[in-house]
């Protein structure tokens, strides 16, 4: 038998069902080889490599052995090559059409690409081969409000002034985006640019008026403090909503909403695996009593489908204090801006 897990997130299929597999009990008539085990232990360290060419040994002399294909799919997802992912689970769904575990797989990585269509449809396959798959149903669902949310969208695009579809669309997107319940956070916009006068026609600077997307609801406790706007775009006021969300979920200890900032191919510390890091994330959130961030954004800088923020960040729990500037880079992912890499310093 060979399990996975990953942490459950109906806010973002696109990358969240994409980072570790949840469920997944493939079982075959044959028990795993020797080489199959020592490549599963070799994932579980989160020595991918190393797992891919033990499994391509052991593949080599069954290459029709369901675990160790199945292991080498998530092996490829680990290590982002998502089009030889499907590859493989494409082909187990095709030796192995009564195991539902490929198709749910095929799902998340469709989903991550954004093509909820594909995705619904080897979820429904999925369902058909098992029906009491609880994993699939709950995906299914993610995928439905995914749908909806497009077409919400679509129909604001045609007709702007059609309440019911705003209030629809609301209503999804607070299904994926519930507000941060406890703990203080404070997520300033982007610092006004500084402008010197003309020598010919002097101006006074004045500092743009905080935008209601990228400021920060107040905290219970105390409000929470921002800084005007000064962003060049929508796009600049979308990249910091986004890292405001991160750090609300962060300071509301939301490890589920935490986690779904961070894009499919997030760029995991230290050699972990996704589940490893997930994992590591989890206890470090959850393991403090309370937790307070705050967040002073400097720079953002928008290219195409990709951006990077930097911003001062103090951290406060009550076991650790810290105050230091950070670098998150995202990348687009249809509507969102998720995390693809995070590091101290500008």
């Amino acid at each position: 038998m060979l399990t996975t897990t990953f942490a459950r997130n109906l806010r973002l299929i696109s990358h969240s069902l994409l980072g570790v597999m949840v469920g997944f009990a493939v079982t075959v008539h044959a028990g795993p080889t020797e080489d199959t085990k020592e490549a599963t232990r070799l994932y579980q360290q989160g020595k991918l490599d190393s797992a891919l060419a033990k499994i391509n040994g052991a593949l080599a002399q069954q290459p029709k052995d369901a675990q160790g294909r199945f292991l080498k799919g998530l092996i490829f997802t680990e290590q982002k090559k998502t089009a030889e992912a499907i590859q493989i689970f494409t082909g187990l769904t095709e030796d192995y059409p009564e195991l539902p575990e490929p198709y749910n797989n095929l799902a998340v990585l469709y989903a991550s690409q954004g093509n909820y269509d594909k995705a619904k449809a080897a979820l429904e396959l999925a369902i058909h081969t098992h029906p009491s798959y609880s994993t699939a149903y709950e995906n299914l669902g993610d995928i439905y409000a995914q749908l909806a949310r497009r077409s919400y969208d679509k129909v604001l695009q045609l007709d702007k002034s059609n309440t019911t579809a705003q209030s629809k669309l609301a209503m999804v997107k607070d299904l994926f985006n519930p507000p941060a319940k406890t703990s203080p956070v404070t997520v300033a916009a982007v610092e006004p640019a500084k402008t010197t006068p003309s020598s010919s026609s002097p101006t006074k600077s004045e500092p743009l008026k905080p935008n209601a997307a990228t400021t920060a609801p107040p905290a219970k406790t105390e409000p929470a403090k921002s800084t005007p706007a000064a962003t060049g775009g929508k796009a600049d006021a979308q990249v910091a909503a986004a890292v405001q969300a991160w750090a609300n979920s962060w300071a509301a200890k939301d490890v589920a909403g935490y986690l779904a900032s961070y894009a499919p191919d997030f760029e995991t510390p230290d050699g972990l695996t996704r589940a490893a890091w997930e994992a590591q994330r989890k206890e470090r959130i959850e393991r403090p009593k309370s937790i307070s961030v705050e967040v002073k954004i400097s720079k953002v800088t928008v290219k195409g489908d990709e951006a990077a923020v930097v911003f001062r960040q103090a951290y406060r729990s009550d076991a650790v204090k810290s105050n230091n500037t950070k670098t998150l880079k995202l990348v687009r992912a249809g509507d969102k801006w998720l995390i693809r890499s995070e590091r101290a310093g500008s």
